[in-house]
């Protein structure tokens, strides 16, 4: 196995570890669960830098890589779901989605193609990785409120801007993901059809 696909398989094996520290609530849980969400979201981003550099892009690469970003992101808009901090539709279009896309992978893996992911599948997945991002930081700031108001006097308001933030950004991400799955879907309607 190659470098490229060791991160991809270290990026699933985070995905546990993220929900663990996500959700058990401790002192500073929300910034340890950030920092393994963030780690896992650089490992994205390098396998396929050096699998393009180092011309060493396999077909597992291009299968594995992309169920790997979809359980990171899964897991993380589930953790937020799960607390309420996220819509249980703008859950519902993602998981939709990502059904719709994967069922076109496997269709075409039957004729032996791979479909990489395209331009609007890596869009929608740096959207969802700065959605989450925003939203983990948020939760870690609004924990503060009781010692930055005792401590700054200030308006409780201040605390809510930040989780709304991040809520907005998760329908954004939410109407892309819909958005690049429709065009990936349409794009690659021929294996709905048995066309090679």
């Amino acid at each position: 196995m190659n470098l490229p696909n060791r991160l991809t398989m270290a990026r699933i094996v985070m995905v546990p570890l993220f929900m663990v520290l996500f959700l058990w609530n401790f002192p500073f849980h929300y910034v340890l669960s950030g920092l393994v969400f963030g780690a896992a979201a650089l490992t994205d981003f390098f396998d396929g830098k050096i699998a393009r550099e180092r011309n060493l892009i396999t077909n597992f690469g291009k299968f594995v890589d992309p169920i790997a970003d979809k359980m990171l992101t899964t897991a993380a808009f589930i953790g937020l779901c799960a607390i309420g901090k996220m819509s249980p539709w703008a859950l519902l279009i993602i998981m939709t989605r990502e059904f719709a896309v994967t069922s076109v992978r496997l269709l075409a893996a039957t004729d032996g193609n791979v479909i990489a992911a395209n331009f609007w599948g890596k869009l929608k997945t740096v959207m969802q990785f700065v959605a989450i991002l925003f939203s983990v930081a948020a939760l870690e700031f609004s924990t503060w409120q009781g010692s930055l108001l005792s401590s700054f006097s200030l308006p409780a308001a201040v605390f809510s801007v930040p989780l709304i933030v991040g809520e907005v950004l998760v329908w954004v991400s939410a109407v892309l993901t819909l958005l690049s799955g429709v065009e990936y879907v349409w794009a690659n309607r021929r294996y709905f059809a048995g066309e090679k």
